[in-house]
């Protein structure tokens, strides 16, 4: 069956993508044709109905359609029909078709729909116009057919398919009809009079839900004209209260839409594999948009652990509503893995952009995902990523605390006792009796702002995130708070769309051009040893450079420690106390020391260290330096810093499977593996050239 044939790639990581290509056959047993019988339907289901269903993840590129005909463009409050766009049902997806052709003039039916073998679950349609085919000869020459002829051969339709968790997908269309409309006429056919009794039944259907261990809940990702002005008239509030923000307020200033519309036009022609979601109100204007260029999506599965949520531009009244999502990379600086621009600060707004983000990311939550105290981002948060550590920005809860207390006669000195308080508590009872009596000397027991960041301390105080993985966010220099950090020196107050749009592929440019030097230097760096010891010339081998500085910083301080004494054993865990002296105080830091059958080595610090910073702090180097150990283990050496690692960033994303009668699926899988090559090809002059040969090569045999 011809139907049944794919390509299909073997399944790989996002970091190791497989550049082999094979060829499988599906078997005619998984499936089977039927068809669905309507007023009407006599054709055969077409012969093509039978291709496997691919398991892509929002692979396609979304961008805007507009409605063309003979008088020029038409905005429907449907928007038109485009492969790639996904529903929450099959429902939903005729419904959505139906009110299409509604709105146009014609009327549609069931051409053809096929289910699983020996079971009743439909995995596929086509739903096409009342009009395609014609009547056949017998039928159309009795005398009971006395219905004026309506079948003219038209070719619209559209082709659905199931794809994973229930939703269904648009898969191949065409709009190109060879009749004229009849409104009247569709709006008596059987159709469009069954839609109001089929609305009321969709509503009272409850969507099934993915597993949850998958952790991906579903979206719609409509490729449509948006209207060009406002937010939708509503306002909601989240369910902690957080009320969204006025409803007068549109997202996108007077002619905002054409930049936007130009503005992701113009990166597709340049990066195919770029995508964008807008998230549309029941009368079709723009509430929200998504977008994410490839390079952030392939980064994510290097730096994916930690994520930051920035919301600097809500939180202080930017012009431009932007929020972005941040990792760090392997030189401890930031990265962009995607940005958005929001109406309102609502949990319903939040949860559709963190679903549209993690489906972009292939469902793999955050270990860590860290934002500003927001109750209604909170809720989201809680609902997207249930098994992700949710944690509060340190930096901007130290602003807003020194900012509620800015007429304080003794801010300063509260400032230094702050920052004492919560850098310096190594245990939770420390933290809790010190932070009593702060408060109490500075006559701070009935504030507010204070005792309400207090109540959420597990979600930001050090001494509640030892089990936490952090990669350096803890101290991560955000500078300004009152600017995006990412976006510092870009995007400020009174920054409009227009000059973030015009400026954001340059800055990007900037951003990975710096990225590219520091590996560079990373590569041929040979740095200066502070110390003899065998942990800093082993690292200085591994880690990138400004990595490798930081765990210098470590050992030097090694010579601070001292006095190591056992405190307790039990079979293969001890317990140490390291003394170190700061300044003229020395403080005593509990090291458990395990070792397993395998003689494999774990250690754990009251400090946090490795926690907080993905490699070992001081104390744990100085203990395995005192059982004889000559080199850090390779367990505490995270490949998320290592220099060696060749980190290509080009996404790899979906099942692998390519329609081999999709030509638009052939020009994705050849790009992608295309730019594999490129990749590779930058590593060195010799693998440039045998890049070139290769793709010479490839040219002459096609």
């Amino acid at each position: 069956m011809i139907g049944d044939s794919v390509y299909s790639p073997s399944d790989q990581s996002l970091s190791s993508p497989n550049p082999n290509l094979c060829i499988t056959v599906g078997s005619m047993e998984e499936e089977q044709m039927v068809v669905e019988q309507e007023e009407e339907e006599e054709e055969l289901p077409l012969p093509d109905l039978g291709i496997d269903l691919d398991e892509d993840d929002c692979d396609g590129l979304l961008q805007i359609e507009t409605g063309i005909d003979d008088d020029g463009p038409i905005a429907h409050s449907a928007p038109a029909p485009a492969p790639g766009m996904e529903f929450d049902s099959y429902d939903d997806a005729y419904s959505y078709y139906n009110s299409y052709a509604r709105e146009l003039g014609f009327a549609i039916r069931i051409k053809s729909s096929w289910t699983k073998r020996n079971s009743k679950e439909k995995r596929g349609a086509v739903l096409c116009c009342n009009c395609e085919g014609f009547k056949m000869v017998k039928e159309a020459n009795t005398t009971s057919t006395r219905r004026k002829e309506t079948r003219t051969g038209c070719q619209a339709m559209i082709r659905l398919k199931l794809i994973e968790f229930d939703r269904w997908k648009i898969d191949q269309v065409k709009l190109d009809h060879n009749h004229s409309f009849d409104p009247e006429r569709a709006h008596n056919s059987k159709s469009h009079k069954t839609t109001k009794s089929s609305s009321a039944s969709a509503n009272t259907k409850q969507p099934q839900q993915p597993p949850l261990h998958v952790q991906v809940r579903t979206i719609n990702l409509y490729r449509a004209l948006a209207v060009p002005h406002g937010t939708s008239s509503s306002s909601t509030s989240s369910p902690g209260g957080d009320h969204s923000l006025s409803s007068s307020r549109p997202l996108l200033p007077p002619g905002g839409f054409s930049f936007l519309q130009d503005f992701f036009l113009r990166i597709q022609l340049t990066s195919p594999n770029f995508l964008y979601l807008m998230d549309l109100s029941d009368d079709g204007s723009l509430r929200n948009v998504f977008w994410i260029d490839p390079r952030a999506r392939a980064a994510y599965s290097h730096f994916g652990d930690v994520v930051l949520f920035d919301t600097t531009c809500l939180s202080n009244s930017y012009q431009l509503p932007l929020v972005s999502f941040v990792g760090i990379d392997h030189h401890g600086d930031s990265i962009l893995l995607g940005c958005a621009l929001l109406a309102h600060q609502t949990f319903e707004t939040y949860l559709w952009l963190f679903r549209a983000w993690l489906t972009c990311m292939l469902g793999r939550p955050p270990q860590t995902f860290i934002t500003q105290q927001c109750k209604a981002m909170r809720a989201a948060v809680s609902e997207v990523f249930p098994r992700a550590h949710h944690r509060l920005s340190l930096t901007h809860v130290l602003h807003n605390i020194f900012q509620s207390v800015v007429q304080l006669q003794d801010s300063e000195l509260f400032r230094m006792a702050l920052n004492r308080v919560v850098y310096g508590c190594l245990k939770v009872e420390e933290f809790e009796t010190a932070w009593e009596e702060m408060i109490i000397r500075f006559g701070l027991t009935n504030h507010e702002t204070i005792n309400h960041l207090f109540q959420d301390r597990e979600l930001w105080a050090p001494v509640y995130l030892k089990d936490t993985f952090l990669a350096g966010a803890l101290t991560f220099r955000l500078g300004d708070v009152a600017a995006p950090f990412i976006f510092s020196g870009y995007v400020h107050e009174h920054t409009s769309l227009r000059e973030f749009l015009e400026g954001y592929q340059s800055f990007l440019d900037k951003k990975y051009t710096r990225q590219a030097l520091c590996d560079s230097e990373s590569s041929k760096f040979i740095p200066e040893l502070k110390t003899t010891h065998p942990y800093e010339s082993q690292m200085a081998k591994v880690f990138t450079v400004e990595i490798f500085r930081r765990f210098q910083d470590e050992v030097s301080a090694m010579t601070s420690c001292f006095g190591i004494t056992q405190v307790h054993s039990n079979g293969s865990a001890s317990s140490y106390v390291v003394k170190e002296r700061e300044g003229e105080k020395v403080r005593d830091f509990e090291v458990i020391y395990e070792t397993s059958a395998e003689a494999q080595v774990r250690c754990f610090c009251v400090c946090g260290g490795f926690s907080f910073n993905g490699y070992q702090c001081r104390h744990v180097l100085l203990l395995l330096s005192h059982n004889g150990l000559q080199e850090v283990p390779p367990q505490y050496i995270l490949q998320r810093w290592r220099k060696d690692v060749k980190r290509l960033y080009v996404a790899d994303f979906g099942s692998g499977c390519v329609d081999i009668m999709n030509q638009d699926q052939w020009y994705e899988h050849l790009h992608r593996r295309a730019m594999q090559v490129v990749e590779q090809g930058m590593r060195s002059k010799e693998h440039c050239r045998v890049a070139w040969e290769a793709l010479q090569s490839c040219l002459e045999s096609i």
